[in-house]
């Protein structure tokens, strides 16, 4: 009889022990259940349900569109094809800003609907209130600082940020403060390496870089973006392993071609 090997689940502990034995940690973005399973057979340790799902799932110019109600459906059918990994949901923009007990109820429902694991919110010092309210009622979460895209509208570009002494210095002490009220880890977002590495050195807990430099305890990427789905999306910190884009239109075109031939289905693919 074949003993089935049990899978050990990916959780916060586990990511603070890979941070202090030196191993790097590897994120990706899910937005289906499709594609979580293959991530999650792949090894990933992280997935976030990106509020990303904006931009590669509907198709909208910023993140900001995206409702609760849309995060949770994306969340739910990521959780179903999981077995290992962590899964992180970001709070979209408008469910924690300004407000912790709308913070709250939103990370909450989030938790009770999807079944993920952990929340990640956006900013410093700002949202203290919210994840300190969000923290106390058990539910972990994932800061994320540097550049933030649901503030786009308020830094009206998507360029690298804290190059400054000065939002470097306040980067700094909002992951401290971040790590101090009970974050598990912090994305760093477009910033340079140096104050990536700065950053990740100060701080027992992981962080996760996107163009942060090699120096922080692991890396995300968008998967879209990483597997060549998306085009036009070019930044110097992304790395495309894939060009599916162009392959899927190829194999979809010899498809059209197949089937206006009469070639398929030929007679072994009928009954």
């Amino acid at each position: 009889m074949s003993v089935q090997k049990e899978i050990k689940r990916i959780t916060t502990h586990i990511l603070q022990e890979m941070k202090m034995d030196g191993k790097k940690i590897s994120m990706l973005t899910a937005y289906d259940f499709s594609f979580a399973k293959i991530l999650d057979e792949a090894g990933i340790e992280i997935l976030l349900v990106g509020d990303s799902a904006s931009n590669v799932m509907a198709g909208h110019e910023t993140t900001l569109p995206i409702t609760l109600d849309q995060m949770i459906y994306h969340a739910s059918s990521v959780v179903r094809g999981v077995q290992k990994a962590l899964v992180v949901v970001d709070l979209p923009f408008g469910t924690y800003q300004g407000n912790s007990k709308k913070a709250l109820q939103s990370a909450i429902r989030i938790m009770k609907e999807s079944g993920a694991h952990a929340v990640k919110l956006e900013g410093g010092t700002e949202i203290g209130d919210a994840v300190k309210r969000i923290l106390s009622a058990g539910v972990p979460v994932m800061g994320h600082l540097g550049l933030t895209p649901q503030s786009i509208y308020k830094f009206g570009t998507y360029s690298v940020r804290a190059k400054e002494e000065m939002e470097a210095n306040k980067l700094k002490s909002d992951a401290l403060f971040l790590q101090e009220i009970g974050c598990f880890a912090i994305v760093l977002e477009k910033i340079p390496a140096t104050l990536g590495e700065e950053v990740s050195k100060s701080l027992h807990i992981p962080t996760i870089g996107i163009g942060a430099g090699g120096g922080t305890d692991g890396q995300v990427l968008v998967t879209h973006d990483l597997l060549g789905i998306t085009k036009e999306f070019k930044p110097r910190f992304l790395r495309r392993y894939m060009e599916l884009f162009d392959e899927i239109k190829d194999n979809v075109q010899h498809y059209i071609q197949d089937v206006k031939s009469g070639d398929f289905p030929n007679s072994t693919e009928q009954y």
